[in-house]
């Protein structure tokens, strides 16, 4: 084994028990009826990559495209949507557990209330925040960011009506700092996909809202295979509800009764490796992190909430270099597929897995496995 890939052999065997909150609707249904009523709803395509599947000796290649969700060049906005709806009208105190009160009608609760949102972003979930929350609901945004954030991504958080914070430090540094905010000003609504100690519940609706792509991608999986399952998954992981979204997923009891156990695996970048190194560990630590053009994925310390399950249900950690993201870039755009270095790390990843632990993680030429590409097409510095 090498240094890029870390097993845990006990998480074939661990089953995800999700239970719904205090009777509240969770049911992926009920959610997709409510994505349903946002503004450019649409499904997202997945592709099979036949050559590919010849290419490492698997039965199938598949792809969840995100580079077009909402309108949005990113998965993010399945989450926010859904967690913006939901803490702003808890706060409120509607009924918006099964998300049946409109939205419209939370956003005008809201402006009446004086409600604000606050957030945190490295990218795409600040902008799919602001889009949810001010151009969709009226209710004013601030995001705050890392200093070494881009201009042009700023200008697109901009872009959705948001006000703009600049922060000192990275990431993990931008939290304290939107936290207290949060916390001083009345009427202020904290709104972060990263469970930290007090502050869990948001991140879980973010999770919640993923569930309308997996159940999308698993009618989808089922048509393009004649009926057949995936047995694998690969995902991108930074602070972890995505990853968390994924693993609970495919190692829910229900979907293991239907079709048997499945695999996870996630893919980091190599200087921001803080699920690799916790998984070795057996303890969630924090890492410092570096430049990347994975910059989504850019994360020192994983999220409270999202660390038990993939401490417990991921397969096997990998962790790819820019030029590895780079080069998966480079063979999906070449097949049509507009992919970001962060979802094209799952492919760098799949070449990874096959090169250095192919046997030990049951990939063959039954195989089928399921790449969750996250986010679209952009610039990046092109690394050496």
């Amino acid at each position: 084994m090498t240094q890029f890939i870390h097993l845990n052999p006990s998480a074939q065997e661990w089953i995800s028990h999700c239970e719904p909150e205090n009777g509240a609707v969770r049911d992926n249904s009920a959610i997709l009826a409510f994505h349903k009523t946002v503004p450019d709803y649409n499904e997202t395509k997945l592709h099979s990559l036949p050559d590919l599947a010849t290419e490492l000796g698997l039965g199938h290649v598949l792809l969840k495209d995100e580079s077009n969700r909402f309108g949005l060049p990113a998965f993010k906005i399945l989450g926010a949507s859904w967690a913006v709806y939901r803490a702003v009208g808890s706060h409120l105190k509607l009924p918006v557990e099964s998300g049946d009160v409109p939205f419209a009608d939370v956003g005008a609760k809201a402006k009446e209330a004086g409600v604000q949102i606050v957030t945190l972003t490295e990218g795409n979930c600040g902008r799919a925040v602001a889009r949810m929350a001010t151009k969709h609901m009226g209710i004013p945004t601030r995001v705050y960011v890392p200093k070494y954030m881009d201009e042009a991504t700023r200008s697109k958080i901009r872009s959705e009506g948001a006000e703009l914070v600049e922060v000192d430090g990275s990431y993990d540094d931008v939290i304290p700092v939107a936290l207290k905010e949060a916390q001083a000003r009345e009427n202020s609504i904290m709104v972060l996909d990263v469970g930290v100690e007090g502050c869990d519940e948001v991140p879980q609706y973010f999770v919640q809202g993923y569930g309308t792509m997996l159940a999308e991608s698993d009618r989808q999986v089922l048509g393009l295979t004649g009926g057949k399952p995936a047995t694998h998954a690969i995902v991108p992981v930074g602070a972890g509800s995505i990853g968390e979204a994924v693993t609970a997923h495919f190692k829910n009891t229900g979907r293991r009764k239907e079709f048997g156990p499945a695999t996870v695996l996630a893919v980091e970048p190599t200087t921001a490796a803080c699920l690799l190194q916790s998984l070795k560990a057996g303890k969630s630590v924090s890492v410092p992190t570096g430049d990347t053009i994975m910059c989504g994925m850019n994360c020192g310390t994983l999220s409270t909430s999202a660390w038990p399950v993939l401490r417990d249900g991921v397969d096997a950690g990998v962790i790819v270099t820019d030029l590895e993201a780079h080069d998966a870039v480079e063979d999906l755009n070449a097949r049509g597929i507009p992919a970001g270095p962060c979802g094209a790390a799952t492919l760098a990843a799949l070449r990874r897995a096959c090169k250095d632990a192919k046997h030990e993680l049951g990939l063959d030429d039954t195989s089928i496995v399921m790449l969750y590409c996250t986010e679209g097409q952009r610039e990046y510095p092109i690394p050496s």
